[in-house]
């Protein structure tokens, strides 16, 4: 485990100690290195009509593009759980099917393919976007 990814994978974990999730209670942080070292995170924000409610990668990814920094993202970190239970799982906690399609937004953009280190119990699981989406759907596919 390097120092770098495990204070990656907290600051994800220390994100969703501020996720509001009333109705599921399961919370979500996500963390975005950027190219400089600065760190972004994000987390979920639920809503009542639950089509409505904000992932924590999406959160962060918004945010990071907000300051004009979205073409810096590197790496995300991201960790889930019930509340108090956030990277507890046995099983790492991956970005749900539309969080992948708005990470690979990135990656086209940035020509990388992002490293998604995702917590347990254990540490963490490192995934590239590549291998947690095969077949995604980006700007190439508009041509």
């Amino acid at each position: 485990m390097s120092a770098a990814t495990q204070r990656l994978v907290q600051a994800a974990i220390d994100a969703s100690k501020s996720a509001y999730a009333p109705y599921s209670n399961f919370h979500v942080g996500a963390a975005l290195l950027l190219d400089d070292g600065q760190i972004v995170t994000g987390s979920n924000f639920e809503n009542a009509s639950y089509g409505m409610t904000l992932c924590a990668e999406t959160v962060a990814i918004a945010k990071a593009n907000s300051d004009g920094q979205l073409r810096a993202i590197r790496e995300i970190a991201v960790a889930g759980g019930l509340a108090g239970h956030v990277g507890a799982a046995a099983e790492p906690i991956t970005p749900c099917g539309r969080c992948r399609q708005i990470i690979k937004e990135v990656a086209d953009l940035t020509d990388t393919d992002i490293p998604v280190h995702c917590a347990h119990a254990g540490g963490y699981e490192t995934f590239t976007l590549s291998e947690l989406l095969p077949h995604g759907f980006g700007p190439a596919s508009l041509k």
